[in-house]
């Protein structure tokens, strides 16, 4: 006889669910330390930035409309002038950086 009959050698260390598990954990732990908490660091840092719009900021949306913020609507919507005399209404959530700050609301009722 050629063929001889394989046997199976005993498993040792972790053993089988050890072995395939810890490899697992380990991907999930990289990926959540390198990619899932920087990009909800910088959802945070941008609902920030929306909650915090103001009259008088220089905003830059991200259609790349580079404008001054005239008017807070409400919660979701600002009026911006992108030049003078031309105003847009924009979502808040596409303003992408906020360049120069304004003033307070309160300051504008000294002049």
């Amino acid at each position: 006889m050629f063929i001889t009959p394989a046997y199976a050698q005993g498993v040792g260390g972790l053993g089988g669910i050890g072995e395939f598990l810890f490899p697992l954990v380990a991907m999930f732990a990289i990926f959540y330390f390198l990619l899932i908490r920087p990009q909800q660091k910088r959802a945070k840092q941008h609902r920030e930035l929306v909650t915090n719009l103001r009259r008088g900021d220089t905003v830059v949306t991200s259609g790349g409309l580079i404008g001054k913020v005239s008017k807070v609507l409400d919660d979701n919507e600002a009026m911006i002038e992108i030049s003078e005399g031309v105003k847009i209404k924009i979502l808040k959530q596409f303003v992408t950086e906020v360049r120069v700050k304004g003033e307070p609301a309160s300051d504008d009722t000294k002049s």
